[in-house]
């Protein structure tokens, strides 16, 4: 039920109303009474009315005074204007509090139920968009890890897909200006562990401590963290606060997890290629030590600061040593998974177009169908299939038309038609492109 408060000076005009609403709109509405304006403000915010039904000229606090502090207070109330005068006098006022709706005093039923009818709509209406919303925020919340753990392997595989990188970066709202990567690195005995726990834990310090940030999933024994920079923070400051950051997770892990982890933490810099050297640089850094519970900015070993580095050893994408070789080995399944997804989408795109292409099929179609941007998936079917959509679907038409050809039961404008064209002269050209020759030149060849 809908709460209206209906507010009158006139005890018979209340009353009255009363009565019209119960039995025009029965079980709709909880009716509230005030007497005057400033009762009117104690009980709207007391009972929080949907509608409320104001008097113009009462005595004490007049009624569109009342309308105002009830608006402050209440924004999504709707209210009605009862007024025994023109409304026109008070119309310019009226509008600017959000008043839509008057009624002029003698009020005829037939009014009352009309407008009543009419806000309640509204306020269905209004009910439904907030349920959508919430909904909606909803299944974004539980989307937002996966599109972050998505564009953080994109910075973390070889192959930087600029399409996705821009697209998913966009929508996270994550700039690419400069930022860097911090990896927590997990000893050994993590895989015994409950690992939605502890990616939770992580990234929920992560989201709600330091710098807009996306977080990967657990990797192995290792979780990413890209960061980006404060806008106009020196460097060395940012050096700082990243280094006390990585201290922070590593009290973290100690604390809730009962892990000595390490953190490496990469240089910062620009672009989606620039974060992925940063990431090598994070892992390079979080296995540098032997021990947990150590931070270690990858800066610190360029410059001498730690116990010094080899040459081989300063560039972080040839590592190759023991300690390391989870994170190429993990890289290289993550590729490997990746390049069978790929492969797994493309397959069902071949498979669609094969069942329509003697239809009006478009490659956004098609696109759309697999959840892939149309430029990509143009780019990746034709490293795939060695030719590009329209050739691949010209090929089915015209293999297609061959076959039907070999029958005299169809003339060539009807197989034009079942293989896709809607016009002759077209495939015709598009035919002797292929074959050679004309569609009348292959049939009489044929035969």
């Amino acid at each position: 039920m809908y709460r209206l408060l209906i507010t009158d000076d006139e005890d018979l005009e209340r009353e009255g109303l009363e009565w019209i609403i119960q039995h025009m709109l029965p079980d709709t509405f909880q009716v509230i009474h005030a007497e005057n304006g400033r009762m009117a403000i104690e009980r709207a915010e007391e009972y929080r009315p949907h509608i409320v039904m104001m008097d113009v000229n009462m005595p004490g606090i007049q009624g569109l005074a009342a309308i105002r502090e009830i608006k402050e207070r209440l924004p999504d109330t709707k209210f009605v204007l009862v007024t025994a005068y023109d409304y026109f006098a008070y119309a310019k006022e009226a509008l600017s509090l959000g008043v839509k709706e008057y009624l002029v005093k003698p009020v005829r039923r037939e009014q009352v139920v009309k407008t009543l009818e009419q806000l309640v709509g509204e306020l269905e209406l209004e009910k439904r968009k907030r349920t959508d919303e919430l909904e909606l925020r909803h299944k974004v919340s539980q989307l937002l890890p996966m599109v972050e753990n998505e564009l953080a392997l994109m910075f973390m595989v070889d192959q930087i897909l600029d399409t996705g990188v821009e697209e998913l970066s966009d929508w996270l709202d994550f700039p690419l200006d400069q930022g860097c990567a911090v990896v927590v690195a997990f000893p050994e005995d993590v895989y015994t562990l409950d690992k939605k726990k502890i990616y939770d834990i992580i990234r929920s310090y992560a989201k709600t401590h330091g710098a807009t940030c996306i977080v990967s999933s657990l990797i192995d024994r290792h979780m990413a963290i890209f960061m980006r920079k404060t806008p106009g923070i020196q460097d060395d400051q940012w050096k700082e606060e990243t280094k006390r950051y990585g201290e922070k997770l590593c009290a973290l892990a100690d604390r809730q997890l009962d892990l000595a982890v390490s953190v490496g933490i990469g240089t910062a810099r620009n672009g989606a290629e620039g974060l992925r050297k940063s990431y090598f640089e994070a892992v390079f850094a979080s296995t540098y030590y032997e021990h947990g519970g150590t931070v270690c900015h990858f800066d610190e070993l360029k410059h001498g600061d730690g116990h010094g580095i080899s040459e081989r050893e300063k560039s972080p994408l040839t590592m190759e040593t023991p300690h390391r070789s989870y994170v190429i080995s993990a890289l290289q399944r993550i590729r490997e998974e990746r390049e069978q997804q790929t492969l797994t989408v493309l397959e069902r795109a071949k498979n669609y177009i094969q069942g329509k292409y003697t239809e009006d099929l478009s490659l956004e179609e098609v696109a759309d169908f697999v959840h892939l941007n149309p430029h990509y998936f143009s780019k990746i079917f034709k490293q795939r299939f060695g030719e590009t959509f329209i050739d691949f679907v010209t090929g089915l038409r015209i293999a297609k038309a061959k076959e039907l050809m070999a029958s005299d039961h169809l003339s060539l404008k009807e197989i034009c038609f079942m293989v896709g064209y809607k016009d002759p002269n077209y495939f015709s050209r598009v035919f002797k492109k292929i074959t050679g020759v004309t569609p009348t030149e292959y049939r009489g060849q044929s035969r």
